[in-house]
Protein backbone atom coordinates (compact mmCIF):
# COMPACT_ATOMS: atom_id res chain seq x y z
CA UNK A 1 0.00 0.00 0.00
CA UNK A 2 1.47 3.72 -0.76
CA UNK A 3 0.62 5.60 2.28
CA UNK A 4 -0.42 4.15 5.41
CA UNK A 5 -3.47 6.19 7.57
CA UNK A 6 -2.61 7.41 11.29
CA UNK A 7 -5.28 8.95 13.93
CA UNK A 8 -2.40 11.81 14.68
CA UNK A 9 -3.03 15.02 14.05
CA UNK A 10 -4.02 15.80 17.56
CA UNK A 11 -1.86 13.93 19.74
CA UNK A 12 -3.30 12.60 22.41
CA UNK A 13 -4.45 8.84 22.68
CA UNK A 14 -7.33 9.30 24.86
CA UNK A 15 -9.10 12.47 22.68
CA UNK A 16 -12.59 10.79 21.62
CA UNK A 17 -12.79 13.11 18.80
CA UNK A 18 -10.17 12.14 16.41
CA UNK A 19 -9.03 13.09 13.47
CA UNK A 20 -7.33 11.79 10.79
CA UNK A 21 -4.74 12.75 8.66
CA UNK A 22 -1.53 11.00 6.38
CA UNK A 23 2.01 9.78 7.47
CA UNK A 24 4.01 8.94 4.79
CA UNK A 25 7.13 6.58 5.61
CA UNK A 26 10.13 6.87 4.11
CA UNK A 27 10.34 3.08 2.92
CA UNK A 28 6.50 3.86 1.65
CA UNK A 29 7.47 6.64 -0.36
CA UNK A 30 11.02 4.85 -1.48
CA UNK A 31 8.15 2.00 -3.35
CA UNK A 32 6.01 4.08 -4.34
CA UNK A 33 5.23 4.54 -7.96
CA UNK A 34 7.26 6.46 -10.36
CA UNK A 35 4.83 9.31 -9.70
CA UNK A 36 3.24 10.19 -6.67
CA UNK A 37 1.30 13.42 -5.44
CA UNK A 38 0.17 14.51 -2.08
CA UNK A 39 -2.05 17.32 -0.94
CA UNK A 40 -3.26 19.29 1.61
CA UNK A 41 -6.50 21.48 1.56
CA UNK A 42 -9.00 23.48 3.39
CA UNK A 43 -11.53 20.56 3.04
CA UNK A 44 -9.21 18.21 5.31
CA UNK A 45 -6.27 16.78 3.05
CA UNK A 46 -3.21 16.36 5.28
CA UNK A 47 -0.51 15.21 2.95
CA UNK A 48 -2.87 12.66 1.55
CA UNK A 49 -1.96 10.71 -1.98
CA UNK A 50 -3.80 12.06 -5.06
CA UNK A 51 -4.80 10.32 -8.29
CA UNK A 52 -3.22 10.47 -11.49
CA UNK A 53 -4.73 10.86 -14.61
CA UNK A 54 -3.52 10.34 -17.99
CA UNK A 55 -2.41 13.82 -19.77
CA UNK A 56 -5.36 15.45 -21.94
CA UNK A 57 -4.69 18.78 -23.71
CA UNK A 58 -8.13 19.68 -23.79
CA UNK A 59 -9.10 18.39 -19.72
CA UNK A 60 -6.07 20.52 -18.43
CA UNK A 61 -6.30 24.64 -17.52
CA UNK A 62 -2.80 25.19 -16.90
CA UNK A 63 0.48 23.58 -17.93
CA UNK A 64 3.67 23.28 -15.93
CA UNK A 65 6.74 22.29 -17.77
CA UNK A 66 10.24 21.20 -16.22
CA UNK A 67 13.38 22.34 -17.62
CA UNK A 68 15.86 20.24 -15.07
CA UNK A 69 18.58 21.06 -17.50
CA UNK A 70 18.33 24.53 -15.93
CA UNK A 71 19.70 24.58 -12.83
CA UNK A 72 20.10 27.01 -9.55
CA UNK A 73 21.05 27.22 -6.47
CA UNK A 74 21.07 23.86 -3.90
CA UNK A 75 19.06 23.58 -0.92
CA UNK A 76 20.69 23.86 2.60
CA UNK A 77 17.98 22.76 4.79
CA UNK A 78 13.93 24.13 5.57
CA UNK A 79 12.69 23.62 9.21
CA UNK A 80 12.39 25.54 12.90
CA UNK A 81 13.86 26.99 15.95
CA UNK A 82 14.57 25.33 18.77
CA UNK A 83 13.69 28.10 21.83
CA UNK A 84 13.62 27.53 25.29
CA UNK A 85 9.89 28.59 25.31
CA UNK A 86 9.01 25.77 22.74
CA UNK A 87 11.04 23.61 24.94
CA UNK A 88 9.62 24.46 28.29
CA UNK A 89 6.05 23.67 26.52
CA UNK A 90 7.23 20.52 25.71
CA UNK A 91 8.62 19.88 28.76
CA UNK A 92 4.66 19.82 30.37
CA UNK A 93 3.65 17.37 28.38
CA UNK A 94 3.46 13.01 29.17
CA UNK A 95 6.56 11.84 27.50
CA UNK A 96 4.34 9.95 25.09
CA UNK A 97 2.99 13.41 23.88
CA UNK A 98 6.00 14.79 24.20
CA UNK A 99 7.89 12.28 22.01
CA UNK A 100 5.46 12.46 19.09
CA UNK A 101 5.74 15.97 18.77
CA UNK A 102 9.35 15.45 18.17
CA UNK A 103 8.58 12.70 15.86
CA UNK A 104 6.39 14.78 13.53
CA UNK A 105 9.12 17.18 13.04
CA UNK A 106 12.63 14.89 12.67
CA UNK A 107 11.19 11.67 11.84
CA UNK A 108 11.67 10.30 7.99
CA UNK A 109 7.73 9.90 9.08
CA UNK A 110 6.55 12.80 9.66
CA UNK A 111 8.60 16.42 8.46
CA UNK A 112 11.95 15.65 8.59
CA UNK A 113 13.20 19.36 9.26
CA UNK A 114 16.67 19.69 8.20
CA UNK A 115 17.37 23.12 9.17
CA UNK A 116 16.96 24.58 12.49
CA UNK A 117 17.83 27.51 14.27
CA UNK A 118 18.38 28.13 18.48
CA UNK A 119 19.13 31.49 20.07
CA UNK A 120 22.57 32.50 22.17
CA UNK A 121 21.58 32.74 25.83
CA UNK A 122 18.08 34.08 26.44
CA UNK A 123 15.73 35.80 23.60
CA UNK A 124 12.07 36.79 23.62
CA UNK A 125 11.10 33.48 23.37
CA UNK A 126 12.96 32.20 26.76
CA UNK A 127 10.97 31.93 29.95
CA UNK A 128 13.57 34.72 31.90
CA UNK A 129 16.33 36.94 30.59
CA UNK A 130 19.87 35.19 31.32
CA UNK A 131 23.44 34.68 30.12
CA UNK A 132 26.27 32.60 29.78
CA UNK A 133 28.38 35.28 31.49
CA UNK A 134 26.81 36.77 34.31
CA UNK A 135 29.73 38.66 36.11
CA UNK A 136 30.23 41.80 35.20
CA UNK A 137 34.21 42.53 33.46
CA UNK A 138 34.90 38.97 32.93
CA UNK A 139 36.61 39.36 30.12
CA UNK A 140 38.19 36.07 30.95
CA UNK A 141 34.78 34.42 30.98
CA UNK A 142 36.07 32.60 33.92
CA UNK A 143 32.21 32.64 35.13
CA UNK A 144 31.02 31.15 31.47
CA UNK A 145 28.39 28.49 31.46
CA UNK A 146 25.58 27.05 29.42
CA UNK A 147 23.80 25.82 32.49
CA UNK A 148 20.72 27.66 31.60
CA UNK A 149 20.26 25.46 28.74
CA UNK A 150 20.52 22.44 30.48
CA UNK A 151 16.58 22.79 31.99
CA UNK A 152 14.64 22.95 29.13
CA UNK A 153 16.48 23.47 25.55
CA UNK A 154 19.41 21.52 25.74
CA UNK A 155 17.03 18.19 26.52
CA UNK A 156 14.50 19.02 23.45
CA UNK A 157 18.04 19.45 20.98
CA UNK A 158 19.02 15.92 22.46
CA UNK A 159 15.78 14.35 21.87
CA UNK A 160 15.54 15.68 18.73
CA UNK A 161 18.91 14.34 17.90
CA UNK A 162 18.01 10.77 19.20
CA UNK A 163 14.69 10.44 16.44
CA UNK A 164 16.06 7.69 14.16
CA UNK A 165 16.83 8.95 10.85
CA UNK A 166 16.75 12.64 12.25
CA UNK A 167 19.39 14.70 9.86
CA UNK A 168 19.28 18.46 10.66
CA UNK A 169 21.63 21.72 11.15
CA UNK A 170 21.99 24.15 13.46
CA UNK A 171 21.82 28.41 12.89
CA UNK A 172 22.69 29.97 16.19
CA UNK A 173 21.80 33.37 16.70
CA UNK A 174 22.52 35.85 20.50
CA UNK A 175 19.90 38.19 20.68
CA UNK A 176 22.12 40.40 23.19
CA UNK A 177 25.76 40.51 24.41
CA UNK A 178 25.66 40.11 28.02
CA UNK A 179 24.83 43.79 29.70
CA UNK A 180 27.61 44.23 31.13
CA UNK A 181 29.25 45.00 27.57
CA UNK A 182 26.66 47.80 26.18
CA UNK A 183 26.11 50.97 26.18
CA UNK A 184 23.07 50.51 28.63
CA UNK A 185 24.42 48.11 30.63
CA UNK A 186 20.38 46.35 30.04
CA UNK A 187 19.46 43.12 28.21
CA UNK A 188 16.68 45.57 25.48
CA UNK A 189 18.42 47.89 22.75
CA UNK A 190 21.94 49.54 23.36
CA UNK A 191 25.04 49.20 21.55
CA UNK A 192 28.54 46.94 21.89
CA UNK A 193 31.25 48.64 23.62
CA UNK A 194 34.37 48.52 21.20
CA UNK A 195 36.20 47.68 24.38
CA UNK A 196 33.92 44.64 24.21
CA UNK A 197 33.90 43.30 20.69
CA UNK A 198 37.16 41.12 21.59
CA UNK A 199 35.13 39.75 24.42
CA UNK A 200 31.70 39.11 22.38
CA UNK A 201 33.59 37.42 20.13
CA UNK A 202 35.39 34.76 22.83
CA UNK A 203 32.20 34.48 24.28
CA UNK A 204 30.52 33.04 20.88
CA UNK A 205 32.96 30.58 20.34
CA UNK A 206 33.20 29.57 24.12
CA UNK A 207 29.08 28.88 23.42
CA UNK A 208 30.08 26.74 20.30
CA UNK A 209 32.45 24.90 21.92
CA UNK A 210 30.28 24.61 25.11
CA UNK A 211 27.64 23.34 23.03
CA UNK A 212 30.19 21.12 21.09
CA UNK A 213 31.23 19.63 24.52
CA UNK A 214 27.34 18.26 24.70
CA UNK A 215 27.59 16.79 21.33
CA UNK A 216 25.36 19.47 19.74
CA UNK A 217 27.51 21.20 16.73
CA UNK A 218 26.73 24.43 15.78
CA UNK A 219 27.14 24.39 11.71
CA UNK A 220 26.48 28.04 10.99
CA UNK A 221 26.07 31.35 12.77
CA UNK A 222 24.42 34.87 12.50
CA UNK A 223 26.55 37.91 15.12
CA UNK A 224 23.28 38.90 16.07
CA UNK A 225 19.20 38.85 15.65
CA UNK A 226 17.71 41.76 14.34
CA UNK A 227 20.78 44.13 14.70
CA UNK A 228 18.74 47.10 13.63
CA UNK A 229 16.79 46.45 16.94
CA UNK A 230 12.81 45.77 17.71
CA UNK A 231 12.55 49.25 19.36
CA UNK A 232 14.13 47.89 22.77
CA UNK A 233 10.85 45.74 23.51
CA UNK A 234 13.08 42.19 24.00
CA UNK A 235 16.95 41.15 24.19
CA UNK A 236 18.47 43.19 21.34
CA UNK A 237 22.10 44.57 20.67
CA UNK A 238 22.56 47.54 17.51
CA UNK A 239 25.01 47.28 14.85
CA UNK A 240 25.15 49.52 11.73
CA UNK A 241 26.93 47.94 8.80
CA UNK A 242 29.80 49.23 9.37
CA UNK A 243 30.26 48.48 12.86
CA UNK A 244 29.31 44.49 11.71
CA UNK A 245 32.18 44.75 9.28
CA UNK A 246 34.29 45.56 12.21
CA UNK A 247 32.95 42.73 14.39
CA UNK A 248 33.46 40.29 12.00
CA UNK A 249 36.69 41.25 10.27
CA UNK A 250 38.94 42.15 13.46
CA UNK A 251 37.22 40.13 16.20
CA UNK A 252 34.53 37.48 15.35
CA UNK A 253 35.88 35.87 12.03
CA UNK A 254 39.33 35.26 13.18
CA UNK A 255 38.31 33.94 17.36
CA UNK A 256 36.55 31.36 15.18
CA UNK A 257 39.70 30.79 13.06
CA UNK A 258 41.78 30.74 16.31
CA UNK A 259 39.96 28.39 18.04
CA UNK A 260 39.74 26.04 14.75
CA UNK A 261 35.54 26.08 14.38
CA UNK A 262 34.53 25.99 10.93
CA UNK A 263 31.08 27.73 11.36
CA UNK A 264 30.49 29.99 8.56
CA UNK A 265 28.47 33.60 9.38
CA UNK A 266 25.63 34.72 7.91
CA UNK A 267 25.15 38.49 7.96
CA UNK A 268 22.72 40.62 8.21
CA UNK A 269 19.50 38.32 10.02
CA UNK A 270 16.57 41.14 9.69
CA UNK A 271 13.75 41.86 7.35
CA UNK A 272 13.81 41.74 3.45
CA UNK A 273 14.14 45.39 2.37
CA UNK A 274 16.17 47.40 0.81
CA UNK A 275 18.51 48.06 3.15
CA UNK A 276 20.22 44.51 2.67
CA UNK A 277 22.12 46.23 -0.21
CA UNK A 278 23.63 48.08 2.34
CA UNK A 279 24.84 45.50 4.42
CA UNK A 280 25.58 42.94 1.51
CA UNK A 281 28.07 46.25 0.58
CA UNK A 282 29.09 47.30 3.36
CA UNK A 283 30.40 43.82 4.40
CA UNK A 284 31.02 41.68 1.28
CA UNK A 285 32.65 44.44 -0.01
CA UNK A 286 35.46 44.57 2.51
CA UNK A 287 37.50 41.06 1.37
CA UNK A 288 38.86 40.80 4.76
CA UNK A 289 35.33 40.52 6.35
CA UNK A 290 33.41 38.65 3.46
CA UNK A 291 35.88 35.79 3.97
CA UNK A 292 34.72 34.85 6.63
CA UNK A 293 30.88 35.50 5.49
CA UNK A 294 28.76 32.55 3.95
CA UNK A 295 25.81 34.81 3.19
CA UNK A 296 23.10 36.44 4.18
CA UNK A 297 20.13 35.85 6.46
CA UNK A 298 16.66 37.32 6.14
CA UNK A 299 13.28 38.11 7.96
CA UNK A 300 9.52 37.88 6.57
CA UNK A 301 8.17 40.59 8.68
CA UNK A 302 8.47 43.87 6.55
CA UNK A 303 4.77 42.74 4.52
CA UNK A 304 2.42 40.11 5.40
CA UNK A 305 1.22 39.50 1.16
CA UNK A 306 4.98 40.20 -0.87
CA UNK A 307 8.06 37.43 -0.22
CA UNK A 308 10.37 40.83 -0.91
CA UNK A 309 11.84 39.02 -4.20
CA UNK A 310 13.00 42.28 -5.25
CA UNK A 311 15.38 42.42 -2.63
CA UNK A 312 16.23 38.93 -2.73
CA UNK A 313 16.97 38.73 -6.38
CA UNK A 314 19.07 42.31 -6.29
CA UNK A 315 21.61 41.06 -3.90
CA UNK A 316 21.48 38.12 -5.27
CA UNK A 317 22.18 39.34 -8.64
CA UNK A 318 24.95 41.69 -7.28
CA UNK A 319 27.13 39.01 -5.32
CA UNK A 320 25.88 35.53 -6.52
CA UNK A 321 28.66 33.71 -4.91
CA UNK A 322 26.92 34.68 -1.57
CA UNK A 323 23.65 33.00 -0.31
CA UNK A 324 20.59 33.97 0.77
CA UNK A 325 18.21 31.98 4.17
CA UNK A 326 15.33 32.88 5.53
CA UNK A 327 15.88 32.73 9.30
CA UNK A 328 13.04 33.92 10.91
CA UNK A 329 8.94 34.43 10.47
CA UNK A 330 5.91 33.43 12.10
CA UNK A 331 2.34 34.59 12.77
CA UNK A 332 2.58 37.32 15.24
CA UNK A 333 0.43 40.27 16.69
CA UNK A 334 -1.56 37.73 18.78
CA UNK A 335 -2.39 40.59 21.52
CA UNK A 336 -2.01 40.47 25.16
CA UNK A 337 -4.84 39.26 26.52
CA UNK A 338 -7.22 37.77 24.04
CA UNK A 339 -6.97 33.84 24.22
CA UNK A 340 -6.47 32.37 20.94
CA UNK A 341 -8.77 29.28 21.21
CA UNK A 342 -9.79 29.97 17.60
CA UNK A 343 -6.36 29.40 16.20
CA UNK A 344 -7.19 25.63 17.18
CA UNK A 345 -10.09 25.95 14.11
CA UNK A 346 -7.99 24.27 10.69
CA UNK A 347 -10.51 26.17 8.36
CA UNK A 348 -9.25 30.18 10.44
CA UNK A 349 -5.65 28.87 8.63
CA UNK A 350 -7.49 29.34 5.24
CA UNK A 351 -9.10 33.06 6.54
CA UNK A 352 -7.90 36.11 6.22
CA UNK A 353 -8.33 36.93 9.98
CA UNK A 354 -4.91 36.91 10.76
CA UNK A 355 -3.01 40.30 11.77
CA UNK A 356 0.56 41.41 12.43
CA UNK A 357 2.70 44.25 13.97
CA UNK A 358 2.96 46.31 10.59
CA UNK A 359 -0.74 46.49 11.49
CA UNK A 360 -0.29 48.67 14.55
CA UNK A 361 3.27 50.14 13.77
CA UNK A 362 4.64 50.57 10.40
CA UNK A 363 4.61 53.99 9.35
CA UNK A 364 1.32 54.99 7.47
CA UNK A 365 2.66 54.79 4.04
CA UNK A 366 3.54 51.42 4.40
CA UNK A 367 0.69 49.94 6.34
CA UNK A 368 -1.10 48.76 2.47
CA UNK A 369 1.94 46.11 3.21
CA UNK A 370 0.45 44.75 6.39
CA UNK A 371 -3.49 43.74 5.94
CA UNK A 372 -5.41 41.34 7.31
CA UNK A 373 -3.96 37.96 5.72
CA UNK A 374 -4.78 34.02 5.54
CA UNK A 375 -2.06 32.48 7.51
CA UNK A 376 -1.78 29.48 5.46
CA UNK A 377 -1.50 31.14 2.27
CA UNK A 378 1.30 33.34 4.19
CA UNK A 379 3.73 30.36 5.08
CA UNK A 380 3.09 28.26 1.92
CA UNK A 381 3.82 31.73 -0.24
CA UNK A 382 6.69 32.68 1.50
CA UNK A 383 7.76 29.16 1.08
CA UNK A 384 7.53 28.40 -2.79
CA UNK A 385 8.31 32.22 -3.43
CA UNK A 386 11.37 32.65 -1.61
CA UNK A 387 13.12 29.33 -3.11
CA UNK A 388 11.97 31.08 -6.33
CA UNK A 389 13.32 34.37 -5.38
CA UNK A 390 17.05 31.87 -4.83
CA UNK A 391 16.89 31.33 -1.06
CA UNK A 392 18.82 28.36 0.17
CA UNK A 393 16.96 27.87 2.99
CA UNK A 394 13.75 28.56 5.23
CA UNK A 395 13.35 28.59 9.17
CA UNK A 396 10.15 28.55 11.03
CA UNK A 397 10.54 30.33 14.56
CA UNK A 398 9.02 28.64 17.35
CA UNK A 399 8.52 24.94 16.64
CA UNK A 400 5.87 24.33 19.86
CA UNK A 401 3.81 27.16 21.75
CA UNK A 402 1.16 26.74 24.09
CA UNK A 403 -2.42 27.54 23.20
CA UNK A 404 -1.91 31.14 24.43
CA UNK A 405 1.27 31.61 22.08
CA UNK A 406 3.75 31.48 24.24
CA UNK A 407 5.83 31.42 27.10
CA UNK A 408 7.26 35.14 26.21
CA UNK A 409 8.62 37.09 28.69
CA UNK A 410 8.26 40.31 26.74
CA UNK A 411 4.23 39.00 26.28
CA UNK A 412 4.71 39.34 22.00
CA UNK A 413 2.60 35.81 21.54
CA UNK A 414 3.31 33.86 18.39
CA UNK A 415 1.65 31.39 16.68
CA UNK A 416 3.45 27.91 16.03
CA UNK A 417 2.98 25.16 13.57
CA UNK A 418 2.53 23.00 16.56
CA UNK A 419 0.31 24.39 19.72
CA UNK A 420 0.27 22.79 23.03
CA UNK A 421 -3.10 22.53 25.66
CA UNK A 422 -0.40 21.13 28.48
CA UNK A 423 -3.15 20.84 31.01
CA UNK A 424 -4.88 18.35 28.63
CA UNK A 425 -1.68 16.90 27.52
CA UNK A 426 -3.11 17.39 23.74
CA UNK A 427 -0.46 18.76 20.87
CA UNK A 428 -2.15 19.92 17.61
CA UNK A 429 -0.65 20.01 14.47
CA UNK A 430 -2.04 23.15 12.78
CA UNK A 431 -2.33 23.35 9.17
CA UNK A 432 1.30 25.53 8.93
CA UNK A 433 2.96 22.16 10.00
CA UNK A 434 2.00 20.86 6.97
CA UNK A 435 2.56 23.69 4.87
CA UNK A 436 6.43 23.40 5.89
CA UNK A 437 6.09 19.61 5.42
CA UNK A 438 5.04 19.59 1.88
CA UNK A 439 8.60 21.26 1.41
CA UNK A 440 10.89 19.65 4.10
CA UNK A 441 10.01 16.08 3.87
CA UNK A 442 10.44 15.76 -0.03
CA UNK A 443 13.07 18.34 -1.14
CA UNK A 444 16.03 17.44 0.98
CA UNK A 445 19.12 18.84 1.72
CA UNK A 446 21.56 19.16 -1.50
CA UNK A 447 18.59 19.14 -3.63
CA UNK A 448 18.88 21.81 -7.02
CA UNK A 449 16.08 24.04 -7.91
CA UNK A 450 15.43 23.26 -12.08
CA UNK A 451 13.86 25.38 -14.46
CA UNK A 452 9.96 25.32 -14.30
CA UNK A 453 7.25 27.27 -16.30
CA UNK A 454 3.73 27.73 -15.91
CA UNK A 455 3.40 29.22 -12.43
CA UNK A 456 2.55 32.25 -11.59
CA UNK A 457 0.81 34.54 -8.27
CA UNK A 458 -2.25 32.60 -8.29
CA UNK A 459 -0.58 29.14 -9.06
CA UNK A 460 2.79 29.33 -7.59
CA UNK A 461 5.24 26.28 -7.81
CA UNK A 462 8.63 25.11 -7.54
CA UNK A 463 10.75 22.29 -8.79
CA UNK A 464 13.76 20.58 -7.62
CA UNK A 465 16.21 17.19 -8.34
CA UNK A 466 16.89 15.78 -4.94
CA UNK A 467 20.47 14.27 -4.66
CA UNK A 468 18.58 10.80 -5.44
CA UNK A 469 17.71 12.21 -8.57
CA UNK A 470 14.29 12.64 -7.71
CA UNK A 471 12.49 15.58 -8.74
CA UNK A 472 9.66 17.45 -6.27
CA UNK A 473 7.30 19.98 -7.66
CA UNK A 474 5.30 21.76 -4.86
CA UNK A 475 2.37 23.75 -6.25
CA UNK A 476 0.03 25.78 -4.49
CA UNK A 477 -3.35 27.02 -5.90
CA UNK A 478 -4.73 30.16 -3.83
CA UNK A 479 -7.99 30.33 -5.93
CA UNK A 480 -11.20 28.99 -4.71
CA UNK A 481 -11.97 26.88 -7.77
CA UNK A 482 -10.71 23.54 -8.58
CA UNK A 483 -7.54 23.22 -11.19
CA UNK A 484 -6.65 20.43 -13.25
CA UNK A 485 -3.37 21.21 -14.64
CA UNK A 486 -0.44 18.88 -16.49
CA UNK A 487 3.02 18.24 -15.53
CA UNK A 488 5.27 18.26 -18.56
CA UNK A 489 9.15 17.08 -18.86
CA UNK A 490 10.68 16.02 -22.06
CA UNK A 491 7.97 13.89 -24.09
CA UNK A 492 6.77 13.01 -20.50
CA UNK A 493 3.23 14.51 -19.72
CA UNK A 494 0.75 13.57 -16.95
CA UNK A 495 -2.19 15.51 -15.07
CA UNK A 496 -3.21 16.34 -11.56
CA UNK A 497 -6.11 18.26 -10.16
CA UNK A 498 -5.90 20.37 -7.00
CA UNK A 499 -8.42 21.35 -4.72
CA UNK A 500 -8.78 25.35 -4.42
CA UNK A 501 -7.26 26.63 -1.72
CA UNK A 502 -5.07 23.46 -1.56
CA UNK A 503 -1.26 22.49 -1.63
CA UNK A 504 0.12 20.00 -3.22
CA UNK A 505 3.51 18.17 -3.77
CA UNK A 506 4.60 15.77 -7.28
CA UNK A 507 7.55 13.44 -6.66
CA UNK A 508 8.92 11.90 -9.66
CA UNK A 509 11.20 9.03 -9.53
CA UNK A 510 13.70 8.80 -12.90
CA UNK A 511 15.12 5.15 -11.17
Amino acid sequence: MFYKRVTMRILNTSLLMMIPIICVSAETVAAAPRMAVFQTSRQGDRLTPVELKESSQSATSRTLKLEPSKTYQTLIGIGGSFTESSAYVLSELSVQTRNKVIQAYFSPEGAHISLTRTHIASCDFSVRNYTYAPVPDDLELKYFSIAPDRTYLLPMIKAAQAVDGADFKILASPWTSPPWMKTNNTWNGGELKPEFYPAFAKYIVRYIEAYGKEGVPIWGLTPVNEPLGNDANWESLHFNPEQMRTLIADHLGPALVEAGLDVPLWIYDQNREDIMLDWADAIYGDEKASAFVRGMAVHWYQSTVDVGGEWLDQVHEKYPAKEILHSEGCIDALGDDEPIGSWLEDDLYWRPEATDWGKFWAAEEDKKHHPPYRAFYRYTRDLIGGLNHNLVGWIDWNMVLNTRGGPNHARNFCLAPVLVDSGRDHAYLTPLYYSIAHVSKFIRPGAQRIGLSGHDDTFMATAFTNPDESIAVVVFNLAEEDVTYSVEWGEKSFAVKIKGQALQTIVIRNK
